[in-house]
């Protein structure tokens, strides 16, 4: 007999077998036409207006935000391996549970203050949080004090106790 979980499993294996299959036969024309498969920036235009808005992340962010996602699931994976662990003993498996719920709150306070940069000063940002230590770097050629200055009370705004803030302006 199928039980829930089966049947789940079985629903979601088969919506991303089919979407699999579709991005696989899709025409590589299509793709190329929006600009996907050369790393252009993707460009708006409007018919009525002769506004041209341009979307693109630093590359130092993107390889900045690579880098900490894997670290982040590398130490996700060891932390894993002890819960899934026979011979882990209950205290382990507790330590690896609670260090896990640590690292994902950590990542999405990280988050949280990249969306609050954004939003506030316009800026992408890349947002790395050790313990009371934050480490902020700016997708900007301006290297303002005081901008530098806002931001870090922005971010400390959110926290009760002393953080250490760094901001680096990058481009």
């Amino acid at each position: 007999m199928i039980n829930k979980k089966n049947l789940w499993f079985l629903t979601l294996f088969s919506l991303i077998l089919v979407l699999s299959v579709y991005y696989i036969t899709m025409p590589s024309e299509l793709l190329l036409n929006n600009g996907y498969l050369n790393n252009e920036p993707v460009v708006a235009t409007n018919d009525n207006d002769d506004v041209e808005v341009s979307i693109e992340e630093a590359e130092l962010l993107v390889a900045l935000r690579v880098e900490a996602e894997e670290q982040t699931l590398s130490e996700i994976e060891n932390l894993k391996s002890i819960l899934t662990n026979v011979d882990s003993t209950i205290e382990e498996k507790n330590n690896a549970f609670e260090k896990m719920k640590a690292i994902n709150m950590t990542k999405s306070e990280e988050e949280k203050l990249e969306n609050l940069i954004k939003e506030k000063y316009n800026l992408q940002a890349f947002v790395k949080k050790d313990g009371d230590q934050i480490r902020v770097v700016v997708a900007s050629e301006n290297h303002d004090t005081t901008l530098a200055n806002n931001i870090m009370r922005t971010i400390q705004e959110n926290y009760d106790d002393k953080m250490y803030i760094s901001i680096k302006f990058q481009k």
